[in-house]
């Protein structure tokens, strides 16, 4: 867990800023930033060195993406998916739910391991293979990521029957 850890230490992640980073905004936008990123890299072809400053813009947008929208309750299906992140992020998952996680997230290193093929070589069919394979990945982690958010608000309610 020190590198999920991590990467949320890089945003600044705070309880305030993981309820921003479940606005749907905010994550509806992160999954618009995909193929403005690979436009980004695409365009070295046409810009040279500049587009550099593109993909900068890109990584300055995903930095600032989960402080900028307000802060929402897990109330919506990507919201309840991105505190479900949280739980994974906190090392509070359960069994029941690691393998498919980490399945999730070895098809999505796939996917991007063939972006970057397609970015490196300009070819178009592992970036567009990738970027399904990365997208639908994501939608599907999001949407575990909610089952779990669910499973963990079941177990934390009191008991009806006492």
């Amino acid at each position: 867990m020190i590198r999920k850890s991590a990467a949320a230490a890089v945003h600044g992640m705070s309880g305030e800023t993981w309820k921003r980073h479940a606005n749907p905004w905010s994550v509806w936008t992160r999954f618009a930033a995909i193929p403005a990123f690979e436009l980004a890299v695409w365009s070295r072809q046409w810009l040279g060195w500049w587009c550099l400053a593109a993909v900068l813009a890109v990584v300055v947008w995903l930095w600032l993406n989960v402080h900028l929208f307000k802060p929402v309750e897990p109330t919506s299906w990507a919201a309840r998916g991105i505190y479900g992140e949280q739980l994974h992020v906190d090392a509070r998952v359960p069994a029941e739910h690691k393998a498919t996680l980490n399945w999730l997230i070895a098809s999505g290193l796939t996917g991007f391991a063939l972006i970057a093929w397609g970015l490196t070589t300009l070819n178009i069919w592992p970036l567009i293979l990738g970027t399904v394979m990365v997208v639908l990945a994501q939608l599907w982690r999001i949407d575990r990521y909610g089952l779990l958010f669910q499973q963990h608000l079941r177990e934390q309610a009191p008991d009806d029957a006492a």
